[in-house]
């Protein structure tokens, strides 16, 4: 891993595996406008796994770069939940770079509730625990000026392209497929009766 000490980094809470894959297979992560923070304009997400994760929880062992950003809603991005009481809902979509494992896992130690934290590469090379990713006060200028520079040029992002996917393989990757065969079925059903 390559990671820049100055890199701006934002440790962006993973609540579940469903999200995990996501941005693995398809590049993208998603923050509810209402709960983000000030400046999404960083250089990689470094993503904390809650309790969902079993052995693996309280822990960071995965970042990825920040590709760009966009604003849309809930029900853009998960298109299977448009009933959802949220799908109205504003989210920032960071499109994300492959993700890369850390050579071992940031530990939470005594932290177990995390909501957004900004740190750097150099605390994130050197750290062993999540306590290690806090800026010191003497650093706390830096960075902050560092964000609002970001948060000036974000104006300016450009997304990248993405990658079209076979409707069907993504259902399939995302463990839905059996929603979707129940959805047809019963549509199937709704025409005949109507016929």
């Amino acid at each position: 891993m390559h990671l820049h000490p100055t890199s701006l980094i934002l440790v962006a809470v993973m609540n579940d595996r469903r999200d995990l894959e996501i941005a693995r297979l398809l590049g993208w992560y998603r923050i509810p406008l209402r709960s983000a923070p000030k400046v999404v304009a960083v250089d990689y997400l470094a993503f904390y796994q809650t309790a969902e994760f079993g052995e693996e929880k309280w822990r960071i062992q995965y970042i990825a770069q920040v590709k760009g950003h966009e604003l849309t809603t809930r029900a853009e991005l998960l298109q299977d939940e448009f009933d959802h009481p949220h799908a109205s809902h504003e989210y920032y979509k960071i499109q994300l770079g492959p993700l890369i494992q850390l050579p071992r896992p940031i530990l939470a130690e005594n932290w177990r509730r995390i909501t957004f934290l900004y740190t750097t590469g150099e605390h994130l090379i050197k750290a062993e625990t999540v306590n290690d990713l806090i800026i010191p006060e003497e650093e706390r200028q830096i960075i902050w000026q560092a964000l609002r520079e970001r948060a000036t040029q974000a104006q300016d992002y450009q997304v990248s392209e993405q990658m079209e996917i076979d409707p069907g393989l993504l259902l399939e990757l995302l463990g839905i497929r059996e929603a979707q065969q129940i959805y047809n079925s019963t549509s199937s059903e709704i025409t005949r009766l109507d016929q």
